[in-house]
């Protein structure tokens, strides 16, 4: 068991905002909230902290609603909330206590997650010292500081360079090994296959997909056909009709075909041709094309 949210309806007046939502996050594994500007993430993760009254619905934890049976709670926002005069090792244990740690525990901890994140050196610096991406590491260590039992990351990777991102993916991995239930939202999509197994992408406050990602990859067929081969392809693409999605210049070309019956007619035409190809490949959609097809912005 883990964080259940059931039909979660929010309204502000005559407008609703949030229309019978719900989320099933499990122990040990991340759910990928998704959505555009204004799509209802932040009213459902408010709604979860506690920070809002919602008007419908329940949020249970372990099977008791979470307003009795609280578990302790990691966030990061996706608007950071670091004191920029402060220091570094001032801000996160003072964080750390009001999560209920000792003062002894909390140095211990910060301790453990500024060598974690390589950047002990940056202890006793202000925040408004580091580098952007460093600041995004002390806003991670204060989400975690405390060992909480739900986390909830809002674009945690923003700000963070290819080797800092590595770093960061290795510590959510650590997370869900330890048994946290995560929420994670991220506009990177990559990210998120990476790590979710179940996902929703709200639109205005709507559910337009939710469940299983791999069965909600599988139900939109194979759809996307990739071709590599020595000859230019061009010509037979547009004689079939076809307008490649991409052209690599690399002697491979990434299609959309509406379903495996065209793409298999289109091989066999090929093939009637005399065309060589040295790669065939259907591909199931990935949760970038989902998320456009589904939102209609680009992520």
């Amino acid at each position: 068991m883990g964080l259940e949210v059931k039909q979660l309806m929010k309204r502000y007046g005559e407008n609703t905002v949030i229309h019978d939502v719900s989320i099933d996050a499990q122990k040990g594994k991340a759910f990928g909230l998704l959505g555009g500007n204004g799509a209802g993430k932040t009213t459902t993760i408010r709604s979860i902290l506690g920070l809002l009254d919602y008007d419908a619905g329940s949020i249970q934890w372990e099977g008791i609603p979470i307003v009795s049976n609280r578990p302790s709670i990691g966030y990061l926002p996706e608007e950071r909330g670091l004191y920029p005069k402060e220091k570094v090792s001032e801000q996160l244990v003072y964080f750390a206590r009001l999560e209920g740690m000792s003062r002894m525990d909390a140095i211990k901890s910060l301790r453990r997650w500024l060598e974690r994140l390589d950047i002990s050196e940056h202890e006793n610096k202000r925040v408004e010292q580091l580098s952007k991406g460093n600041q995004q590491k002390v806003q991670i260590i204060s989400a975690l500081l405390h060992d909480p039992e739900l986390v909830i990351l809002d674009e945690p990777f923003s700000g963070l360079d290819p080797v800092n991102s590595d770093m960061l993916a290795s510590v959510v991995k650590e997370q869900l090994k330890q048994g946290k239930t995560m929420i994670f939202s991220s506009h990177q999509m990559g990210h998120v296959e990476q790590f979710c197994e179940n996902i929703c992408i709200l639109k205005r406050g709507r559910m337009m997909v939710s469940g299983n990602l791999t069965d909600i990859k599988r139900s939109y067929g194979r759809r996307n056909v990739v071709l590599r081969s020595e000859h230019d392809l061009g010509q037979y693409l547009k004689a079939a009709g076809i307008q490649p999605l991409d052209a690599s210049g690399r002697n491979e070309w990434l299609l959309k075909v509406k379903d495996e019956t065209e793409a298999h007619e289109l091989f066999l035409r090929l093939a009637q041709e005399g065309v060589q190809l040295l790669k065939f490949e259907l591909k199931e959609p990935t949760l970038h094309e989902i998320f456009i097809e589904k939102v209609g912005e680009a992520s």
